[in-house]
């Protein structure tokens, strides 16, 4: 994860003063690198010492730390800007060997998984549970890569016996999500939280009384302020890409993470559903 989307996630959390150290590097990321420890706590009206353990909060052994991973990711952002036709995919370059390649992909894609289960509040995940558990129908929507985790995730739920309803035409996105009730449950899965025709239909889901659940990159974005539970899917693609990539690694977690846990609390109607089914698939082969 890259440290100053770091803290801006942690930024909601921090302590006043924190807070005030997290704003000036988020805003001004670049007057940072020119400031001392002692002269940046003189421009925001802070301590020095607040400075340093401000630093070490967000993993950094200290202020010039801190600035070298500044001025990383500043340089990083800054190349990708300057030679475009070289960029393949967020910090992957067309001049990297396949190898270098692999170690990156690998590198982005695992920091996608560990960053999005750290960032779960466990308390909201397990009422989500709870009531995708409970729900009489599960509408769940995504367009193009969101829409692929969408899928995956409706065939896992009903592999257990959840209804769930999948659509890839937006039209009939929408006219499901106008048919849902307050008993059903909509799941709306968009890395941005800012496409219209995703927010329209969790609006339309929202007006019949359903519960909406957002799986967005962000609690910020006009999607997660719309939805009643937010799970944040959290990765970098935030430079150039060429496709969802790690964004639908970090949805992938989540959704597997949904799956296995109404497995775990199904685990009665479940296991037998799954067997029966295998069984049923392995006969077709006689």
């Amino acid at each position: 994860m890259s440290i100053l989307n770091e803290i801006t996630w942690l930024l909601p959390n921090l302590a006043e003063n924190q807070q005030k150290i997290a704003k000036y590097i988020i805003e001004k990321p670049e007057s940072v690198l020119t400031l001392s420890s002692s002269r940046f706590a003189e421009s925001i009206g802070v301590s020095q010492s607040a400075i340093v353990k401000f630093s070490q909060k967000i993993g950094m052994r200290g202020f010039p730390a801190l600035k070298i991973a500044i001025s990383e990711e500043l340089g990083r952002n800054e190349r990708l800007k300057s030679y475009p036709h070289k960029a393949l995919h967020n910090a992957i370059s067309s001049e990297d060997s396949l190898s270098v390649i692999a170690q990156k992909l690998a590198s982005e894609k695992t920091a996608a998984i560990i960053e999005t289960t750290r960032r779960l509040n466990f308390e909201v995940f397990r009422k989500v549970i709870d009531i995708i558990n409970n729900a009489q129908r599960v509408q769940i929507i995504g367009i193009w890569g969101s829409g692929l985790t969408a899928k995956d995730l409706s065939y896992k739920l009903q592999k257990i016996g959840i209804i769930s309803l999948v659509e890839a035409d937006l039209h009939v996105q929408l006219a499901t999500a106008h048919c849902l009730t307050p008993k059903d449950v909509q799941i709306v899965l968009s890395f941005s939280g800012r496409r219209k025709d995703m927010r329209t239909a969790a609006g339309m889901a929202k007006a019949q009384g359903a519960t909406v659940i957002a799986i967005t990159g962000s609690k910020e974005n006009p999607l997660a302020k719309m939805a009643d539970y937010v799970l944040e899917s959290v990765s970098d693609e935030n430079e150039w890409r060429s496709s969802s990539i790690s964004s639908r690694t970090a949805q992938n977690t989540l959704t597997d993470l949904i799956f296995l846990a109404l497995m775990q609390q199904r685990k009665d109607i479940a296991k037998p559903l799954l067997l029966n089914t295998s069984m049923a698939i392995n006969n077709l082969d006689d």
